[in-house]
């Protein structure tokens, strides 16, 4: 198994990282979820230059958990537009990674 994948998304509050977190782990989209911050970011917002603590979260999961690991943090998330960004583990330790796939769901099947 390795269609393993980190999910950033960043929040305004450490009560909000919280949330998300346990949500995903307690629905088994995620194995853990870890919590930095705060952290600043300066990003531009409808056409300005802005500057915000915010928590970022790194989210262990898998890419056939994806869309419904997106459609939940977007439930949850309180900006507009949330950073959502899964990148691909292209190695990882064998013992971690058979970790990753017992402690998250099976993806959904696909519908014929």
């Amino acid at each position: 198994m390795n269609d393993a994948i980190q999910v950033f998304t960043t929040v305004d509050s450490e009560e909000n990282a919280h949330t998300i977190a346990e949500a995903l782990v307690g629905q088994q989209l995620a194995a853990c979820v870890q919590i930095v911050g705060p952290i600043t970011s300066i990003y531009r917002w409808q056409g300005e230059v802005e500057t915000s603590k915010e928590w970022l979260c790194l989210i262990k999961s898998r890419a056939g958990l994806f869309p419904a690991l997106e459609a939940l943090v977007t439930q949850l998330h309180p900006y507009d537009v949330p950073e959502i960004l899964a990148v691909p583990v292209t190695a990882g330790s064998k013992p971690y990674l058979a970790w990753l796939e017992r402690e998250t769901r099976p993806p959904a099947k696909p519908v014929k």
